[in-house]
């Protein structure tokens, strides 16, 4: 594990010494705070209005969750499938644009191990990406009077969607030592298993239960419901599982050739 830490660290450092974790902080931050404003709006223009009409019911069915953080953590998802690629495309086709691929493969260090450590690097970014938008949960918690579970079980599948787009960017920067084709890669895979659940309802019963298993956000919004099912997670799991075995193939296979 020292060696996986040690990856991780000079992968963590890497994103802070150069504009690209400043530019993705800046960006995903910005575009949530645009999305939380409005959806929080909304929420206040309609609670104003039920309140001058005097429609207690409709009060009483007004919630946080569903009208600002569901929705938030939703179009969450969305940004990623554009951030994701900008914080993978560097961690190996950047190695190899640099030709110090072949120092790290011949270093006595196992490929799982540089594939591990690369992934945690990238992951740790993302947990730092994740934990500053906490900032709108916690206007919620302060000014109203959201339910805790879900606004946590969302984030957990905000989390696990995060590290499932990094295995699979981390994958296609493998394949590759122009940054730009790493990237564009990532996002059609990304959004390959974003959309793929779509046509679910047209293409027959069998079909559409494969299509909408393998459906990225099918898994994840019922956790912004509130609603952990272990399937779920499995899926999750066995995503970033596969993607990270792709991962250490592909860098057995430079170390070979």
């Amino acid at each position: 594990m020292t060696n996986v830490w040690a990856i991780a660290y000079r992968e963590l450092r890497g994103y802070f010494v150069s504009p690209v974790a400043y530019v993705v902080l800046a960006g995903f931050l910005l575009l949530c705070g645009w999305f939380f404003w409005v959806y929080l709006t909304q929420f206040s223009q309609m609670v104003a209005m039920y309140a001058q009409f005097q429609q207690p019911q409709m009060l009483e069915q007004m919630n946080l969750n569903d009208m600002v953080m569901a929705p938030l953590l939703q179009n969450m998802v969305i940004i990623l499938l554009i951030m994701v690629p900008l914080i993978t495309m560097r961690l190996f086709a950047e190695e190899r644009a640099n030709c110090t691929d072949e120092l790290l493969l011949t270093s006595p260090v196992e490929t799982l191990e540089i594939t591990l450590g690369k992934f945690l690097g990238a992951g740790l970014f993302y947990l730092v990406l994740l934990g500053c938008t906490l900032v709108y949960a916690g206007i919620l918690l302060y000014f109203g009077d959201p339910e805790v579970g879900t606004i946590v079980t969302g984030y957990l599948g905000l989390l696990l969607v995060g590290l499932s787009f990094i295995a699979l960017g981390l994958f296609t920067s493998t394949l590759t030592s122009n940054q730009i084709v790493a990237a564009v890669s990532a996002f059609v895979v990304l959004l390959l298993f974003f959309a793929i659940g779509w046509p679910a309802s047209t293409v027959g019963e069998n079909a559409g239960a494969v299509l909408g298993y393998l459906s990225l956000i099918e898994h994840f919004q019922p956790m912004t419901a509130g609603l952990v099912v272990s399937s779920d997670v499995i899926y999750f799991l066995s995503v970033i599982a596969f993607a990270l075995f792709l991962s250490q193939r592909s860098l057995e296979s430079l170390r070979w050739r």
